[in-house]
């Protein structure tokens, strides 16, 4: 006898009393590349959205962040005229629009007081850590990084920032920064630039889904979530099902720390509701709630 799940029906079992099944995650038969830089302020802008893709469709996908070389150096010439960017203190002024416009927050106030010379140095770190630690870990470097410089102002073309970053990751800094300016860390640098141009990546942020077959989409831009998800649709040749966002207070321990944009876009809660949100979601002394340039952020409370 058997009770059908479906119709709520109890009668015999059919005929199969027993089969053999498989209870494995069906292959993932997508590749993602995530185009971007450390220094690239609008792939700062996306954090929420491709945070919040990523934790509901990233069993559909393998994900691969791929180094883009937005910086090498300023040459004393016009770098960006499209945007007004002809020197690194132009480059204040854009970050801060663009942090206002997307809030997430950026002060951008040490590329006038003590500018940002190279992206690559942070680069070559990202690719020694993705070698020898993993995607997620590269991925989690590249979030402090850039947490590090737009909101709290930090010079992450410097050394010694990047091996505070690193240490600060459970990962041993000093190695890791040594490594990526050695011989290696310029090879995995350049291999990453020769996969952007044969993904026609242009600019940053550019995410590209390929299939099997080798046909993709590209999306460039900060885009809202539903073309991230417009574009699996496509490339699957059905719709997706999303996976539950995770719990405020998993998500928080692993990120270590959530600006308030992060939040309303992960959960769909409005700006004005965000301090009951999170005081309905984490327990009382578990986190801590400040401010930076307008924008609140949430941090776990250290233990």
């Amino acid at each position: 006898m058997i009770c059908d799940l479906e119709t709520g029906v109890c009668g015999v079992a059919g005929e199969d009393e027993m089969e053999v099944i498989d209870l494995n995650q069906p292959s993932k038969k997508i590749d993602l590349y995530y185009v971007t830089d450390p220094i690239c302020s609008h792939c700062w802008a996306i954090e929420p959205t491709l945070r919040r893709f990523m934790k509901q469709y990233g069993h559909y996908f393998n994900f691969k962040t791929v180094m883009g070389g937005l910086l090498e150096k300023w040459h004393g010439g016009p770098v960006d005229p499209a945007n007004g960017i002809n020197g690194p203190a132009d480059v204040a002024g854009h970050w801060r629009e663009v942090g206002e416009h997307y809030r997430m927050p950026i002060d951008g106030s040490l590329m006038i007081d003590n500018p940002v010379q190279s992206s690559f140095p942070p680069s070559r770190v990202h690719k020694i850590i993705q070698k020898h630690h993993g995607e997620e870990k590269a991925f989690e470097y590249l979030r402090r990084a850039r947490e590090v410089l737009f909101a709290f102002n930090k010079n992450i073309g410097e050394a010694a920032v990047l091996v505070e970053i690193v240490n600060e990751m459970g990962l041993d800094g000093k190695v890791i920064v040594k490594k990526a300016d050695e011989q290696t860390g310029h090879d995995l640098l350049n291999e990453d630039f020769a996969l952007t141009r044969q993904l026609g990546a242009r600019g940053f942020p550019t995410i590209i889904m390929v299939n099997e077959e080798n046909k993709g989409v590209k999306i460039v831009g900060g885009r809202p979530f539903e073309y991230y998800v417009d574009g699996l649709t496509q490339i699957l040749g059905e719709k997706p099902i999303p996976k539950k966002q995770p719990a405020l207070s998993a998500l928080l321990e692993e990120e270590k720390l959530l600006f308030s944009k992060e939040i309303e876009v992960m959960y769909d809660v409005e700006q004005s509701d965000i301090n009951a949100f999170v005081k309905r979601e984490l327990s009382p002394n578990s986190y801590q709630v400040k401010e930076i340039l307008g924008e609140l952020y949430f941090t776990m409370t250290t233990k």
